[in-house]
């Protein structure tokens, strides 16, 4: 049995960004780097399409919680 396999899934969940709304100011790939990531230009760049494992929804969940822009949801896959 892998810690895969020990994970609790509560659902597949999609992070989206809407680049015409982000400003760059950095806080999700700062607070949530197992999801977000930046680009050359400090934009997000989200390093998974679809969240399985629960902490990576959480992460996103933290992410979605401190954009100021509100350029970032969290939608069910």
């Amino acid at each position: 049995m892998t810690d895969r396999d020990n994970t609790t899934h509560v659902g597949t969940r999609r992070l989206v960004v809407d680049r015409s709304a982000c400003a760059g100011h950095g806080l999700c790939y700062g607070r949530s780097p197992q999801v977000v990531d930046c680009d050359d230009s400090g934009y997000p760049v989200l390093l998974h399409e679809l969240l399985e494992l629960d902490e990576h929804i959480a992460a996103a969940e933290e992410a979605v919680a401190v954009c100021p822009e509100r350029a970032l949801t969290l939608e069910s896959a």
